[in-house]
């Protein structure tokens, strides 16, 4: 009785190894689905959220798709050069750094009244030529795109200026001479950990690696001002941005920058 048993068993679990994917983990499915909505990250966000099983799918395949669609130049600087462009923590977490401001609260070199909550960008602009104006001279060869700094107003801060929340990603980190620097002159922070990937961070302003440029492309504060990059080789940081009259102009930013750019939007009708 137990030996037929045990063979139903084995015939129901063979024919059920054999039924085709349902619509909903068919790869070329999903693949058109997300196509039809232009690539929404809300939409596929909460599809990763519904089982393991999307999760894995979204994991391996989907977060790529979006990130190609979404920025392709850059997605196309940051992959090229073979296997020391390896992306660290994946396309899931370029995903996340494409689309989300991280918010930030205090740190040991930088203080806020209160915390700021992550969110959602709507459009974000990456540039490899500011991410220069974050390198130090001796660093110069490495590629680092940067995003214009999320301004949120803070009317109870005591400097009176906006802050500034940027984010940005390097090319082939592992390689770079940013990490040869940090791993040379300072450990990793104690309890900060990357909020696009999770591993762990060197603070750039403890390693004393900020240039003065940096603060100049931000139009921040030279005293106000500090970022991380983690061990994955994505930056994220804090600033406080000077406030412009309206004679101000933006005489910042290069005129080639548009040559070096790429516009996230965070919209279906991309």
């Amino acid at each position: 009785m137990s030996s037929s048993s045990s063979q139903r068993r084995r015939v129901n679990s063979d024919s059920l190894s054999c039924v085709p994917e349902s619509g909903i983990l068919n790869e070329r499915i999903l693949l058109l689905v997300f196509e039809s909505l232009k690539w929404d990250v809300n939409v596929l966000c909460q599809t990763a959220c519904v089982s393991r099983k999307l999760q894995a799918v979204a994991k391996r395949l989907l977060w790529k798709e979006l990130c190609l669609y979404r920025a392709p130049r850059m997605v196309s600087e940051l992959t090229s050069g073979g296997p020391a462009s390896r992306l660290g923590g994946g396309f899931s977490a370029l995903a996340k750094l494409l689309f989300y401001c991280c918010g930030c609260e205090s740190t040991r070199c930088f203080e806020v009244s209160q915390p700021v909550p992550g969110h959602f960008m709507k459009s974000t602009r990456f540039s490899k030529t500011s991410g220069r104006s974050f390198l130090m001279r001796r660093c110069g060869s490495d590629l680092l795109y940067v995003s214009d700094p999320c301004e949120h107003p803070t009317g109870s801060s005591n400097r009176g200026d906006d802050l500034g929340i940027f984010r940005g990603v390097f090319r082939g980190f592992l390689k770079s001479k940013t990490r040869d620097c940090l791993i040379r002159g300072v450990g990793l922070e104690d309890g900060v950990h990357c909020p696009y990937c999770g591993a762990r961070c060197w603070s750039m302003t403890a390693a004393r690696l900020v240039p003065k440029s940096a603060a100049r492309r931000l139009g921040a504060n030279e005293d106000g001002i500090e970022y991380f990059v983690c061990v994955n080789g994505h930056m994220y940081g804090t600033c406080w941005l000077v406030r412009l009259s309206s004679d101000d102009g933006d005489d910042d930013h290069d005129d080639d920058d548009k040559n070096f750019d790429q516009t996230v939007n965070n919209s279906c009708s991309n």
